[in-house]
């Protein structure tokens, strides 16, 4: 299941996903750079392993470097985080933009998460329909990436949004 739900302000957007995973695995996918360059970032771009850092604690930074796969284009994100509570939350504030990410992960049982984000302080750019649709597509790689990891098989999940 995934889905987009209503914003709360104009610069504001709140997003969920359903993931076939423990919430501790999903939590450390967040958190760690091994588990991060299989899926960061939308459909098209590749996060080398060398282009992440990543300090899990509050001041702590989140740094990556995405890279098109076909143009070869970066696009870099700098991040302090704001909270960190293993394996229940992640917040954090972009550098450059001043968006805020807080992430909730939430235990559905032993084998299943649901993710809620939700972006405030949005840059106008990130509105566009085409931006939200990519960071969709970084969620849909985050499923294949968890079901390989697992060994459970993906089903086919809509993103919608």
């Amino acid at each position: 299941m995934s889905e987009h739900d209503a914003v709360d302000a104009p610069d504001e957007l709140r997003f969920s996903r359903v993931f076939d995973a423990p919430r501790e695995l999903v939590f450390r996918c967040m958190i760690d750079p091994d588990h991060l360059t299989h899926f960061w970032g939308p459909k098209g771009v590749s996060t080398p392993r060398d282009r992440i850092a990543v300090d899990a604690r509050p001041g702590g930074v989140f740094e990556t470097v995405m890279v098109n796969d076909s143009d070869g284009n970066e696009y870099a994100t700098r991040a302090a985080y704001d909270e960190v509570r293993p394996p229940e939350l992640l917040s954090w504030t972009e550098v450059h933009s001043g968006m805020r990410v807080t992430t909730q992960f939430v235990a559905l049982g032993p084998g299943r998460t649901e993710v809620r984000i939700h972006q405030m302080y949005v840059p106008e750019a990130f509105l566009l329909p085409e931006v939200q649709a990519g960071f969709l597509s970084s969620l849909d790689r985050f499923d294949a990436y968890l079901a390989r990891v697992t060994g459970s098989v993906t089903s086919d999940k809509e993103a919608s949004p």
